[in-house]
């Protein structure tokens, strides 16, 4: 590029132009560093689906959250650094030549032709010694926003893995665990309980070795003789009653009319040859159990 003659303030351009032009570069690079955001964007919902999907077909032990995030940051950084570098030279190249009016050249604005515009240089400097302040401080502004998003970037990545583990934790929450952990105070509790009791005395134990032990897979009636009598005068009464309705239990009466109803003799003789049967057959084999006992002799 050759070399650049002196050019005077680009104070006029805004009034010319109808715009500044700081402020359309400004926005060249502003969508320039958009699109940088949107393509890292576009690109970390790719490459966490990639990585979703290869978990599945690998099944390693490979932590793909964490590679994919310092792969992202590493990539957003290295744009934006040949961004600023690139923009760089387009502002000042754009400035020098495209928006540069030479200082020999008379300029008067249509609108400020007879006016006087000879003011104190002191004046003019200090506004554009605030200018250029004004500038540098929305130039900071606009980096300190670049690095609040990388870092909300960075803050949601690390609440996923935080959730992610704490999904993985929540069976410490179960009420199982609260209850598994009172078994021990149960357990003491009892042997505290267990421990207070009076021992066995020589009489105790005899006696309590001496209790038969029911079979648990026999019925009532298959136990013994006097178990066998109860479940059939049980059934007895049960058919008596459902057959008779207004005969009830509670005073002599209704006793009376129940064993009337049941026909003392013949039901008495009717369970006698019927035990006998069972007696001899409980001799020979196990009893079973019976499925419906014939009452209709007994009626």
């Amino acid at each position: 590029m050759s070399a650049q003659g002196p050019t005077v303030p680009p104070v006029l351009l805004p009034e010319i132009l109808e715009f500044s032009p700081q402020l359309l570069l400004d926005d060249i690079i502003n969508f320039a560093n958009e699109a940088i955001t949107n393509a890292v964007d576009g690109l970390e919902e790719f490459l966490f689906r990639w990585a979703a999907d290869r978990e599945t077909r690998v099944r390693d032990d490979w932590d793909s959250t964490q590679e994919v995030e310092q792969g992202l940051v590493a990539f957003q950084t290295l744009l934006e650094y040949h961004t600023d570098i690139a923009f760089d030279f387009f502002e000042t190249w754009s400035l020098r030549n495209i928006f540069a009016i030479p200082a020999d050249l008379p300029i008067v604005v249509p609108h400020q032709e007879g006016l006087d515009l000879d003011y104190p240089a002191e004046l003019e400097t200090d506004l554009m010694t605030e200018v250029q302040s004004l500038r540098k401080k929305i130039d900071a502004q606009r980096r300190f926003k670049r690095l609040l998003t990388r870092s909300v970037r960075l803050s949601a990545a690390k609440a996923r893995r935080s959730e992610k583990k704490l999904s993985e934790l929540s069976f410490l929450q179960d009420p199982l665990l609260h209850e598994l952990g009172q078994i021990p105070d149960r357990f003491e509790s009892m042997f505290t309980t267990v421990s207070s009791l009076p021992p066995l005395t020589p009489e105790t134990t005899a006696a309590l070795t001496q209790l038969p032990l029911p079979d648990p897979g026999k019925r009532p009636w298959e136990l013994s003789r006097t178990g066998y009598i109860d479940w059939a005068a049980k059934q007895l009464l049960t058919k008596v009653r459902q057959r008779s309705p207004g005969v009830g239990n509670s005073t002599i009466e209704s006793t009376t009319a129940l064993f009337d109803a049941i026909g003392a003799a013949q039901s008495l003789e009717n369970i006698a040859k019927y035990e006998s049967v069972r007696s001899s057959q409980e001799a020979q084999q196990q009893p079973t159990l019976p499925q419906d006992v014939e009452m209709d002799n007994l009626d």
